[in-house]
Order: structure tokens, then sequence, then C-alpha cells
């Protein structure tokens, strides 16, 4: 005899959905019985077991019950509509994991968080914007950073980008250099030659301003974000070394000895 009603077992053992997301499927409207007998017990029709499995492929596809709910009365047309639609965000979703996935490899790898691109198409700022605004709320009343302030607001995005890279980029030649003689004693005149060129890349910037060298010093050595940073660039205690390396060359230019802190 053919069976024309479907039990709610039969159900769930059919599309393998628990009792509670059917009962839910009732509750708002989505998928009631096809038939309600006298002591309560609902029954499905093929159309219904139809709809549902319907049900389940939309919400696999990354749609909400409630654009469900809208999308089923529609046509064959009007769906694939919005199908279409559907497949172009996946899509767009599927790039943006891809990103995601790449950035944590760079990131596990030992990338430094600031060479990340992860925020490119966020509306979270880059970490470069996030240090800038750092930046300012540290130093933003001092002259030195509104000096420094005034002379970026002069350059162009494309210029500034590009000054941004040069200096990024020229840091990351003098710390590589520096590490070479990490062997040495901070003191050593090779390990000075590079930070000297250290102060002189910052200077286009902030000026030359001493003061502000060791206060940098102490932001590498104090703040954890640069440990992660550092080490990728010499051994073990690179970063104490640097920091050494820039005491050294404030107290030589100020000729004031600093206390080790």
């Amino acid at each position: 005899m053919k069976l024309q009603l479907l039990t709610i077992q039969n159900i769930l053992h059919i599309t393998g959905i628990t009792k509670k997301t059917l009962h839910h499927y009732h509750k708002i409207g989505l998928l009631p019985p096809s038939h309600i007998a006298d002591n309560g017990y609902r029954f499905y029709d093929r159309q219904a077991l139809a709809t549902l499995q319907t049900i389940l492929l939309f919400k696999e596809m990354g749609f909400s019950l409630t654009e469900i709910a809208t999308m089923l009365p529609l046509s064959k047309a009007k769906q694939t509509d919005i199908l279409i639609q559907q497949r172009q965000l996946l899509e767009s979703k599927k790039q943006k994991l891809t990103t995601v996935i790449e950035q944590l490899d760079h990131y596990i790898e030992g990338t430094d968080i600031s060479k990340l691109t992860l925020f490119d198409d966020s509306t979270i700022p880059s970490i470069e914007e996030q240090y800038e605004l750092e930046a300012k709320l540290v130093y933003g009343d001092t002259k030195i950073y509104q000096e420094f302030q005034g002379n970026i607001e002069k350059l162009s995005d494309s210029d500034k980008k590009q000054a941004y890279n040069q200096f990024t980029s020229n840091m990351e030649s003098v710390f590589r250099n520096i590490a070479l003689y990490q062997d040495r004693s901070p003191s050593d005149d090779k390990v000075q030659q590079y930070i000297d060129q250290w102060s002189q890349y910052l200077a286009q910037f902030i000026g030359d301003d001493i003061c502000i060298l060791l206060c940098i010093a102490e932001t590498y050595r104090t703040d954890e974000r640069f440990v992660r940073y550092f080490d990728t660039f010499g051994e073990e205690g690179y970063l104490i070394f640097l920091y050494k390396a820039i005491v050294y060359f404030v107290e030589k230019k100020s000729n004031t000895p600093i206390a080790d802190s």
C-alpha cells in the first residue's frame, strides 16, 4: 500500500533533522503539518517533505529562516534571481576567507602584525592607522609630534604611502644590519653607526630630538607588540641589545648618563 502521509519519525529518519527543529519550523509557520489527527499527531505529505528539503537546501546556502520564508512562495524564476545574488555574496566571502587563511599563515610564519593586510577591506582601521591614532593620543600634545603631523599633511595620499613604505624598508634594513653584530657590545662602533642611521631615518619625520629617541627605545622594550616584530631580525635577546645600543647612543649624544630602568 502506498504511504500517503509521513509521521514525524519518518521525516526525521529521511532528513536527519531533529524533532526540535521540525517543531520550530511549525511554530514559526515555515513548515506546518499537512494533517493533524484528532489525537494531536502531526503528519506530512510528500509536498511538505519536498518543501522541507528546499528549506534545508537554502539554509545550507546561507539564507536565514526569515529569508527562506520570503523565498518559498516565489516563482522558480524569482528564486533563481535571489540565488544568483547569493552566489555572488558567497564568492565574495570565499575570497575573503582565502585572504584570511593566507594572512593567518603569514602571521604564524612570523610576519609582523603591521604588515598584514587583513583590515584592508574592513571598517576596522589598518594596524598602521591604529598605530598613528595611538601615537596621536600619546604624543599629540607635544611640539615635535605636531611638527611631524604638519610635515605629513603636506603630502598626498600616494606620497604618504610611498614615504611610509620607504621608511619601513629603511628601518628593517637597519635592524637586520644591527643583528649581524649582536655578538658585539652595544657600544661597538659598527653597531652605533647603524643606530645613527636609525636616528636619521626617524629625524625625517620627528626632527632631531634626542629625548624622543629614548622614548621610542622604551616603547620597543616595554610594548609586547614589538617583541614578535624584533624576533624576526636577530637572535634571542636582540630587543634588549637594540635597546642598550640606543641608550648608549642617546647618552653619547646628550652627554648625560641614563639610569638603567
